[in-house]
Protein backbone atom coordinates (compact mmCIF):
# COMPACT_ATOMS: atom_id res chain seq x y z
CA UNK A 1 0.00 0.00 0.00
CA UNK A 2 2.89 2.22 0.85
CA UNK A 3 4.31 1.75 -2.43
CA UNK A 4 1.08 2.71 -4.24
CA UNK A 5 1.25 5.88 -2.34
CA UNK A 6 4.27 6.76 -3.43
CA UNK A 7 3.92 6.42 -6.73
CA UNK A 8 0.74 7.49 -7.04
CA UNK A 9 2.12 10.91 -5.42
CA UNK A 10 5.16 10.90 -7.85
CA UNK A 11 3.12 10.64 -11.19
CA UNK A 12 1.32 13.25 -9.67
CA UNK A 13 4.81 15.08 -8.50
CA UNK A 14 8.71 14.66 -10.33
CA UNK A 15 3.02 21.39 -12.87
CA UNK A 16 -2.74 22.17 -19.96
CA UNK A 17 -8.18 22.02 -26.16
CA UNK A 18 -5.57 23.85 -28.50
CA UNK A 19 -8.03 26.19 -29.09
CA UNK A 20 -7.39 27.83 -25.94
CA UNK A 21 -5.59 28.22 -22.35
CA UNK A 22 -1.94 29.34 -24.70
CA UNK A 23 -2.03 32.29 -22.52
CA UNK A 24 -2.29 30.64 -19.34
CA UNK A 25 0.46 27.70 -20.59
CA UNK A 26 3.15 30.73 -21.29
CA UNK A 27 2.23 32.32 -17.78
CA UNK A 28 2.77 28.95 -16.08
CA UNK A 29 5.72 28.97 -17.65
CA UNK A 30 7.13 31.82 -17.36
CA UNK A 31 6.53 31.13 -13.46
CA UNK A 32 7.94 27.80 -13.72
CA UNK A 33 11.30 29.12 -15.50
CA UNK A 34 12.10 31.28 -11.90
CA UNK A 35 11.98 28.17 -10.26
CA UNK A 36 15.55 26.55 -10.78
CA UNK A 37 15.67 25.41 -7.55
CA UNK A 38 13.36 24.77 -4.23
CA UNK A 39 13.80 23.75 -0.99
CA UNK A 40 10.89 24.01 1.93
CA UNK A 41 8.87 22.73 4.57
CA UNK A 42 5.74 21.36 3.56
CA UNK A 43 2.64 20.49 5.63
CA UNK A 44 -0.19 18.13 3.83
CA UNK A 45 -3.61 17.87 4.50
CA UNK A 46 -5.94 14.94 2.30
CA UNK A 47 -10.14 14.76 2.74
CA UNK A 48 -11.85 12.54 0.53
CA UNK A 49 -14.68 13.08 -1.85
CA UNK A 50 -16.80 13.56 1.06
CA UNK A 51 -14.50 16.43 2.56
CA UNK A 52 -14.16 14.51 5.24
CA UNK A 53 -10.19 14.95 6.63
CA UNK A 54 -8.32 11.70 6.03
CA UNK A 55 -4.68 12.03 6.48
CA UNK A 56 -2.33 14.49 7.59
CA UNK A 57 1.39 15.10 7.04
CA UNK A 58 4.46 16.87 7.33
CA UNK A 59 8.05 16.91 5.69
CA UNK A 60 10.58 18.17 3.31
CA UNK A 61 10.60 19.21 -0.57
CA UNK A 62 13.53 20.31 -2.65
CA UNK A 63 13.84 20.09 -6.46
CA UNK A 64 16.69 21.23 -9.04
CA UNK A 65 15.54 21.78 -12.48
CA UNK A 66 16.16 19.95 -14.68
CA UNK A 67 15.24 16.05 -13.44
CA UNK A 68 15.94 16.22 -9.77
CA UNK A 69 13.51 16.00 -7.10
CA UNK A 70 13.35 15.11 -3.10
CA UNK A 71 9.83 14.59 -1.16
CA UNK A 72 10.50 13.46 2.35
CA UNK A 73 7.52 12.85 4.54
CA UNK A 74 8.67 12.83 8.35
CA UNK A 75 4.85 12.62 9.51
CA UNK A 76 2.87 10.69 10.21
CA UNK A 77 4.92 7.52 8.61
CA UNK A 78 8.35 8.22 6.78
CA UNK A 79 8.86 7.60 3.30
CA UNK A 80 11.02 9.44 0.66
CA UNK A 81 11.44 9.73 -3.08
CA UNK A 82 14.22 11.03 -4.94
CA UNK A 83 14.37 11.33 -9.00
CA UNK A 84 17.80 12.00 -10.12
CA UNK A 85 18.01 12.12 -13.44
CA UNK A 86 16.94 8.71 -15.08
CA UNK A 87 15.97 6.97 -11.77
CA UNK A 88 13.03 7.47 -8.90
CA UNK A 89 13.56 5.79 -5.54
CA UNK A 90 10.41 5.14 -3.41
CA UNK A 91 11.64 4.22 -0.39
CA UNK A 92 9.43 2.90 2.51
CA UNK A 93 11.68 2.53 6.08
CA UNK A 94 9.22 1.36 7.92
CA UNK A 95 8.64 -2.03 5.19
CA UNK A 96 12.14 -1.96 4.54
CA UNK A 97 11.53 -1.87 0.78
CA UNK A 98 12.80 -0.06 -2.01
CA UNK A 99 10.93 0.90 -5.22
CA UNK A 100 13.51 1.88 -8.64
CA UNK A 101 11.75 3.28 -11.23
CA UNK A 102 12.43 4.91 -15.00
CA UNK A 103 11.92 8.06 -14.70
CA UNK A 104 10.51 8.70 -17.83
CA UNK A 105 7.78 6.25 -17.22
CA UNK A 106 7.26 7.44 -13.91
CA UNK A 107 6.15 11.16 -15.52
CA UNK A 108 4.98 10.39 -18.22
CA UNK A 109 0.98 11.08 -17.01
CA UNK A 110 2.12 13.03 -14.06
CA UNK A 111 1.22 17.02 -14.21
CA UNK A 112 4.38 17.65 -11.48
CA UNK A 113 6.49 16.77 -13.53
CA UNK A 114 6.29 20.19 -15.40
CA UNK A 115 8.13 21.17 -11.55
CA UNK A 116 11.78 19.52 -12.93
CA UNK A 117 11.06 18.01 -16.48
CA UNK A 118 10.22 21.09 -19.22
CA UNK A 119 10.76 20.05 -22.56
CA UNK A 120 8.18 21.21 -24.93
CA UNK A 121 6.98 17.34 -25.56
CA UNK A 122 6.43 17.34 -21.67
CA UNK A 123 3.66 20.46 -21.81
CA UNK A 124 2.30 19.10 -24.93
CA UNK A 125 0.53 16.58 -22.64
CA UNK A 126 -1.10 19.05 -20.35
CA UNK A 127 -3.73 21.40 -20.57
CA UNK A 128 -3.72 24.62 -18.22
CA UNK A 129 -6.00 27.09 -17.12
CA UNK A 130 -5.92 30.04 -15.37
CA UNK A 131 -7.64 29.68 -11.81
CA UNK A 132 -9.27 31.89 -8.92
CA UNK A 133 -7.10 32.58 -5.81
CA UNK A 134 -8.68 30.62 -3.27
CA UNK A 135 -10.28 32.07 -0.37
CA UNK A 136 -7.39 32.77 2.53
CA UNK A 137 -4.69 32.87 -0.04
CA UNK A 138 -2.95 36.08 -0.41
CA UNK A 139 -4.38 38.76 -3.34
CA UNK A 140 -1.74 38.43 -5.57
CA UNK A 141 -0.98 34.75 -5.40
CA UNK A 142 -1.26 33.26 -9.25
CA UNK A 143 -2.75 30.17 -9.34
CA UNK A 144 -3.34 27.31 -12.38
CA UNK A 145 -4.75 24.30 -13.11
CA UNK A 146 -3.45 21.18 -14.73
CA UNK A 147 -4.95 18.52 -16.27
CA UNK A 148 -3.58 15.55 -18.67
CA UNK A 149 -4.62 15.53 -21.22
CA UNK A 150 -5.14 11.39 -21.73
CA UNK A 151 -6.77 9.89 -18.83
CA UNK A 152 -5.08 7.03 -18.14
CA UNK A 153 -3.86 8.75 -15.18
CA UNK A 154 -4.65 8.56 -11.47
CA UNK A 155 -4.74 12.04 -11.25
CA UNK A 156 -7.38 14.10 -12.61
CA UNK A 157 -5.96 17.66 -12.07
CA UNK A 158 -3.35 19.71 -9.65
CA UNK A 159 -4.04 23.11 -8.88
CA UNK A 160 -0.70 25.19 -8.45
CA UNK A 161 -0.07 28.95 -6.54
CA UNK A 162 2.79 31.14 -6.86
CA UNK A 163 3.64 34.32 -4.92
CA UNK A 164 5.61 36.40 -6.34
CA UNK A 165 6.91 33.78 -8.28
CA UNK A 166 7.35 31.11 -5.68
CA UNK A 167 5.61 27.96 -5.46
CA UNK A 168 3.91 28.19 -2.38
CA UNK A 169 0.93 25.90 -2.39
CA UNK A 170 -0.05 22.75 -4.74
CA UNK A 171 -3.10 20.54 -4.41
CA UNK A 172 -3.31 16.93 -6.04
CA UNK A 173 -6.90 15.93 -7.33
CA UNK A 174 -7.00 12.06 -8.08
CA UNK A 175 -9.59 10.01 -9.59
CA UNK A 176 -10.96 8.64 -6.52
CA UNK A 177 -12.32 12.05 -5.44
CA UNK A 178 -9.52 12.50 -2.95
CA UNK A 179 -7.83 16.35 -2.77
CA UNK A 180 -4.54 16.47 -1.25
CA UNK A 181 -3.52 19.71 -0.53
CA UNK A 182 0.56 20.66 -0.05
CA UNK A 183 1.52 24.22 1.56
CA UNK A 184 4.68 25.43 1.48
CA UNK A 185 6.64 27.32 4.20
CA UNK A 186 10.51 28.68 4.73
CA UNK A 187 10.99 28.18 0.83
CA UNK A 188 14.75 29.08 -0.21
CA UNK A 189 17.19 28.42 -2.93
CA UNK A 190 19.48 25.36 -2.94
CA UNK A 191 23.09 25.56 -2.25
CA UNK A 192 25.82 23.74 -4.44
CA UNK A 193 26.43 21.20 -0.89
CA UNK A 194 23.05 20.48 -0.69
CA UNK A 195 22.07 18.77 -4.39
CA UNK A 196 23.96 15.51 -2.81
CA UNK A 197 20.18 15.17 -1.73
CA UNK A 198 19.75 13.54 -5.08
CA UNK A 199 21.75 10.95 -4.67
CA UNK A 200 20.20 8.29 -2.92
CA UNK A 201 22.42 5.12 -1.38
CA UNK A 202 20.12 1.64 -0.76
CA UNK A 203 20.58 1.17 2.42
CA UNK A 204 21.69 -2.14 3.61
CA UNK A 205 18.70 -5.56 4.18
CA UNK A 206 16.38 -3.38 2.12
CA UNK A 207 13.74 -5.29 -0.29
CA UNK A 208 14.78 -3.85 -3.83
CA UNK A 209 11.94 -3.81 -6.25
CA UNK A 210 13.77 -2.82 -9.61
CA UNK A 211 10.97 -1.84 -12.46
CA UNK A 212 13.52 0.03 -14.70
CA UNK A 213 13.02 -1.86 -18.37
CA UNK A 214 17.07 -1.65 -18.74
CA UNK A 215 18.40 -1.62 -15.10
CA UNK A 216 21.24 1.05 -14.59
CA UNK A 217 24.41 -1.18 -12.84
Amino acid sequence: MKKIIGQFFFTSLVVFSSQVHADAKDELKQQLNQVKTLHSKFTQNVVDVNNKNIQQGSGIFSLAYPNQLYWHLTEPDESLIIANEKSVWLYNPFAEEVTILDLEQAVSTSPMTLLIHRDEATWSNYRVTKTEVTKGSPKDDSCYSITPKFSDSTVVKVDACFNHNRLNKFAIFDSQGNISTFDLTEQRNLNEEERSIFNFVIPDNVDVDDQRAKKIQ
